[in-house]
């Protein structure tokens, strides 16, 4: 019998294998994913963070299955199962602490990650769609995180949920109906948590999921994107495969190996030996219960969150520092659009796009350490300048990727061996 062109996938192919590949396209999928798939041959350490974001993403969803199995949610249990998981549950303390290190290392790689797109311009013609899934995964991954925050019902927890949530009343005509309708009773109680609970064991997840799939398939359809900003499918061998690709596997699934043994040393140092990171991945005050009548010396949302709420503590007027918090998180969506370059990556741009993306890059990782301190006196001060380099990335891009001038891009791939 002749071979089914379609799957790829003799029909006379013998065993298992065979069988399941003649009811599920299993060898197809490997071939178009994976040893079909080709990618830039130039590829370097800023590559590693995609996979690892997915490697994370795994990671969250197993530890938080098992979390599930021994949480109780409720006013007055959510706190006290939690502490049943670190004293009495056979390794209930690890299962916690790779959950709430890993919350802060998928940001830490997607930070990483977005950060490798503006310096290589991964968000450019083909792939606008790409970066917009992108986003909406940024988006959902804050929301879960955000919820998950809640759920250990802990003294910031509270209090943390109490100032996020009264945000949404600054909405004009709907706020106030809003927050409530959010916190399902006219204060963050029980009921705050058990919505909470479903959405971020269910809902968000699901959507969380989907997205990242869409993002992958958005990838997989405009191909990768390489420091030098070059589309290798534009140049093709007498076999049809880009002169400057290689397939995905083995070359770089033996590279992404090598990254995730570094990444798990560095995971394993913080969940073994600083599992709340001075403060950082756990708060001194969650370890206590939640007090409506006791708020924490310093009300701060998780280091992750720490830049947008800097914004929103620079400026008096509550209102105007909600929207001014959300224009930063939703600025972003924008960049496809914004830039101008005639060229895609930082090599071949211009001075201006240079310090541009190094101003905001400081700007960013100083709005998150003031986030963190006390708003009050040069704090504040600090964080109206740092807010205002981080919109002026944003608002000039138009105009500084236009007026520059950049080198020209070679046309092909420079390939640098290490």
């Amino acid at each position: 019998m002749a071979a089914n062109p379609s799957s790829g996938v003799s029909e006379t192919r013998p065993g298992f294998w065979g069988w399941l590949n003649r009811r599920l396209p299993v060898d197809t999928f490997i071939k178009s994913q994976l040893t079909g798939y080709y990618a830039p041959k130039n590829f370097n350490i800023w590559y590693y963070f995609g996979s690892l974001a997915l490697l994370v993403l795994v990671l969250q969803l197993v530890t938080g299955i098992f979390l599930t199995m021994f949480y109780k949610v409720g006013e007055s249990t959510s706190f006290d199962s939690v502490e049943y998981i670190m004293r009495e549950v056979d390794y209930g303390w690890l299962l916690r602490y790779l959950h709430t290190t890993g919350a802060s290392a998928f940001f830490i790689v997607v930070y990483l990650h977005m950060f490798r797109a503006f310096l290589y311009g991964s968000y450019r013609k083909p792939r606008e769609l790409l970066w917009l899934f992108g986003m909406a995964v940024y988006l959902a991954l804050m929301a879960e995180a955000f919820m998950g925050y809640v759920l250990p019902w802990g003294n910031m927890s509270f209090w943390g949920a109490q100032v996020i949530v009264n945000l949404f009343g600054t909405i004009p005509g709907i706020g106030p109906g809003l927050v409530e309708w959010i916190r399902g009773d006219y204060g963050i109680a029980d009921a705050t948590l058990n919505r909470f609970f479903a959405l971020h064991v269910a809902a968000v997840p699901l959507g969380l999921l989907l997205l990242v799939v869409l993002h992958l398939v958005s990838l997989h359809e405009t191909g990768s994107n390489n420091p030098d900003g070059i589309e290798i499918k534009d140049r093709k061998g007498a076999d049809g495969k880009p002169l400057d690709g290689i397939p995905f596997h083995p070359y770089y699934t033996v590279k992404d190996v090598f990254g995730v043994a570094v990444f798990f040393v560095l995971f394993a140092i913080v969940v073994f030996f600083v599992p709340t990171l001075g403060g950082l991945f756990l708060e001194s005050p969650n370890f206590e219960p939640a007090n409506p009548m006791s708020t924490p010396e310093h009300i701060a949302p998780v280091w992750y969150f720490t830049p947008f709420y800097a914004i929103l503590r620079a400026v008096p007027d509550q209102r105007l520092g909600a929207l001014l918090m959300l224009l930063a998180v939703m600025a972003f969506v924008f960049v496809p659009w914004l830039d101008g370059s005639p060229v895609k990556s930082i090599r071949y741009k211009g001075w201006m796009s240079r310090a541009a993306l190094t101003l905001f890059a400081i700007a960013f990782v100083a709005l998150g350490y003031l986030g963190l301190q006390p708003a009050e006196g040069l704090y504040v001060m600090l964080a109206r300048i740092f807010a205002v380099i981080y919109f002026a990335f944003f608002i000039l891009m138009p105009f500084y990727t236009r007026l520059e001038r950049c080198k020209p891009v070679p046309e092909r791939v420079v390939y640098h061996a290490h």
